[in-house]
């Protein structure tokens, strides 16, 4: 009986057509476009591509952990690249082998968690495996219960339902400098609070708005604002526009801005949408719809080291 019960708990388990074609296909953000030959001898295993995008990018914050001195153009300009078929065209100009070749850390691309978590997805959505990259927050990198704002893959698993991916975290090295104690392709829900998550808990009062942000060198950004922000990202993301992390607009995106009490009430509505269930066809609605919330053809990036500029986006 427990066996029969346990077969239909997981043939329950459904994606909506409309939300499995839409997770399926490439957006202009993540499509490998004129280099897409290049995934042919991809595998087709979630946790291999995981390792595989991993290997071929390196954070850069990571120069320490890989005992590489990384070059300052690459450390300015790389992070810099928005679209996958640009990242690919760096990496496979610094090392021409296939993908699925393990490159040394001079070889790789100079990203973030946004490009290691895209590439995941990219390779997963070519595999035909639903994907989408999720922002939000891990409690993992830190040891003081602090939440630091990170960017993961979200993808569909046909027994299970969504699973969140860190692919960062399938570097062993990697794993141990932070002593990671849990499958980096099933991270709990309790480690990686996706944004809308946060704000809930922040609004419930269950979490201190103060242990949510960026913390680096010279640069603190915390509390309500930055997560509303994140949460702004995740709305886009889950529509297929997977922008930089420091790409803007939108209500509260001003420097210092405030928020009022009518985006507080908005982005109470962006939660609703956003949390672990997102709900495909409300964040579709809400996106498209809001003229605050859908990401414009013309952003704000605030680059960390090349200064701030207005950059037009393919395809929006």
């Amino acid at each position: 009986m427990a066996d029969i019960s346990l077969g239909v708990l997981m043939s329950s388990v459904r994606l909506a057509p409309e939300a499995a074609a839409f997770y399926t296909a490439q957006s202009v953000f993540s499509g490998p476009g004129a280099l897409t030959a290049r995934y042919a001898d991809l595998p087709t295993d979630p946790a291999r591509l995981a390792r595989v995008a991993r290997d071929l990018i390196i954070h850069r914050l990571e120069g320490d952990a890989f005992g590489y001195d990384i070059p300052q153009d690459r450390l300015h300009n790389d992070a810099e690249t928005r679209y996958i078929d640009d990242i690919l065209r760096i990496i496979t100009a610094r090392n021409d082998a296939p993908l699925t070749q393990h490159r040394d850390p001079g070889d790789r691309f100079v990203g973030i968690c946004r490009d290691i978590a895209l590439l995941h997805c990219s390779f997963l959505r070519h595999a035909g495996i639903p994907a989408r990259i999720r922002s939000g927050f891990a409690d993992y990198f830190d040891t003081d219960g602090f939440h630091g704002d990170h960017v993961v893959t979200e993808y569909w698993d046909e027994r299970r339902g969504w699973r969140l991916a860190d692919a960062e975290l399938t570097d062993p090295a990697i794993a141990a400098q932070h002593r990671i104690d849990f499958d980096p392709m099933d991270v709990p829900r309790d480690r990686f609070l996706i944004a809308g998550s946060a704000w809930r808990s922040i609004r419930a009062g269950e979490a201190d708005p103060r242990t949510f942000g960026l913390r680096l060198p010279g640069l603190s950004l915390l509390g309500e604002p930055f997560v509303a922000g994140n949460m702004r990202l995740d709305l886009a993301a889950l529509n297929g526009t997977e922008t930089l992390l420091w790409d803007i607009w939108g209500p509260g995106s001003g420097e210092n801005e405030q928020l009022t009490d009518a985006m507080i009430e908005l982005y109470d509505q962006v939660a609703d949408v956003t949390g672990d269930e997102a709900d495909f066809a409300a964040a579709r609605k809400l996106f498209t719809e809001h003229d605050g919330l859908r990401t414009p053809r013309k952003v704000l990036c605030l680059a960390a080291f090349n200064g701030p500029s207005e950059v037009v986006l393919r395809g929006c």
